[in-house]
Formats: structure tokens, C-alpha cells, sequence
């Protein structure tokens, strides 16, 4: 599998900005070889929440076809980060992915909104877990944004379903580093799988976010991890190993789901 993650600083309430940076990152620092590229959370308008009833998508009526672009002019499956997305007069916090041919695989709102930044306030919360999808090369992955990194309740649905990859897109605060990386690398670990997360970087005003994006093997080694700056990671690894570790340390085997409370 060939990953390439995309770091970056969100431009704060602006939708052209960030897409005309999208777009350059696509332009000028894709690897021909890369099969997957990541993008981090709420790409679009960033933490401007109080603009969001003016700025949100609506629908994925404009965050989509832009993907779906890029995803077919550069023959790649794009896990798209999320957006702030309007529907139904409400504003959620919306992951998705598109594939190499622009069809939509996936889609998830995001389940446990972020007191710290007072997301409860402006967005509705998800009611529905985060499902196992299959990209183009029949991989089967799941996406799951940020603050739900923190209950690892929600990746050991898919990684149960069979999922491989879990990939994990964020605005982690700087001030929290720390628990971005230990509980990406428990994730792991305790899932027997690969996470590959992209989170913002850069200043908005209101919060330094970390950067540190990362790609951590089923063993809970970090195989590459970026700075703070704006940056990509390529990495190319063997799925096999996710098999090899559910194995050796069969976790799912042992799962007494009958006895947990």
C-alpha cells in the first residue's frame, strides 16, 4: 500500500483558499506511485464555527465534485479529510472518501463533538458508527475524525469488520501532542492494524494545532512522522502484516463481547 499524507495550516473561513492549496499540493508534491492520498479535518472553512451558517457545505454539493476531480485527473483514492456540512438545517462535521474513479466509498459524520473548541455548540453530532470500506484495491479501511480518536470504542467496529487501515483525520491542539501520538500508536496496537493520521498545522488565532502526522504499524511503531511545518509523508508498507499480527496477538479471536458492560 502507497500512502501520502497531506500536512497542512487550513486558511480560517476560507473555502477558495484551502481548495487552491489542495490543489497545488495535488500539482506539485503527488508521487506518481502514491495510491492513497490523506487530507486533514474540516479542510474547507477550518474552525471558523460561528461562519459556518453562511460557509458550510451544503450537502457535499461543492466539497465532492471537488474531490471527484482530483481524485480522477490524478488517478488516486482520496480519503478527504472532513468539512463542515450543512443538511437538513443542520451543520455536521463530515468525513469522506472518493476513489480513483470518483465514486464516493464513504461517508461519516463525525460521532463525539469537541467541548474544547465548542463544537457542541455549532455542529450536530453523528448518529451512526464508522463503517469498514473498500478502496480501489480492495483494501478494506475505516475513517474517523479527531476527538474520536479518544474513544476507541468506535475503530473496533470496522477493525472487527476487517478493516486494515484505520485513518484517522484531525486539528489535534498542540497542547494535547502528546495524547495524539499515544493514542494513535494504542489504536494500533490494540487493533492490530495500521493508522495513518493527518492533522492541520499552524496557527488560526484561536488554536496552535500540531501537526505530527503519522503512519504507525500493526505493532505500534511509528514508521514515519512529520514536524510541525506544512509537509507530506509517503509511505509505502505491507498490508501482510496486518494477517501476521492477528496472528500472533489474536485479539479479535478473543474478544468475549458477551461479558463486556
Amino acid at each position: 500500500m502507497k500512502i501520502q499524507v497531506f500536512q497542512f495550516c487550513v486558511e480560517y473561513g476560507d473555502v477558495e483558499k484551502n481548495e487552491q492549496k489542495i490543489k497545488n499540493w495535488f500539482d506539485e508534491e503527488l508521487k506518481p506511485e502514491t495510491e492513497v492520498v490523506v487530507l486533514p479535518e474540516m479542510w474547507n472553512n477550518g474552525y471558523a464555527l460561528n461562519q459556518l451558517i453562511d460557509k458550510a457545505d451544503k450537502e457535499l454539493s461543492r466539497s465532492f465534485p471537488f474531490i471527484q476531480g482530483l481524485a480522477q485527473k490524478h488517478n488516486v483514492d482520496i480519503v478527504a479529510g472532513s468539512v463542515s456540512n450543512s443538511r437538513n438545517g443542520k451543520i455536521y462535521n463530515t468525513a469522506f472518501t472518493v476513489s480513483s474513479e470518483g465514486h464516493r466509498i464513504s461517508k461519516y459524520d463525525k460521532v463525539h463533538l469537541v467541548p474544547m473548541l465548542n463544537e457542541p455548540k455549532y455542529l450536530e453530532d453523528g448518529k451512526a458508527v464508522p463503517e469498514a470500506f473498500t478502496l480501489s484495491s480492495g483494501v478494506s479501511v475505516t475513517q474517523i475524525i479527531c476527538y474520536d480518536l479518544r474513544f476507541p470504542e468506535l475503530l473496533r467496529y470496522p477493525a472487527r469488520k476487517g478493516a486494515q487501515i484505520g485513518f484517522y483525520v484531525a486539528q489535534w491542539p498542540t497542547v494535547r501532542l502528546d495524547h495524539w501520538r499515544t493514542l494513535l500508536q494504542a489504536r494500533a496496537i490494540e487493533n492490530d492494524m495500521f493508522i495513518v493520521a493527518c492533522n492541520g498545522t499552524g496557527n488560526d488565532g484561536h488554536t496552535d494545532y500540531a501537526g505530527h502526522s503519522m503512519v504507525i504499524n500493526p505493532n505500534g511503531e511509528i514508521l514515519a512522522e512529520l514536524g510541525h511545518e506544512e509537509d507530506s509523508i509517503y509511505v509505502e508498507f505491507d498490508l501482510s502484516e496486518v494477517a501476521t499480527q492477528r496472528e500472533t496477538i489474536p485479539v479479535f479471536e478473543n474478544l468475549k463481547l458477551e461479558m463486556y458492560k
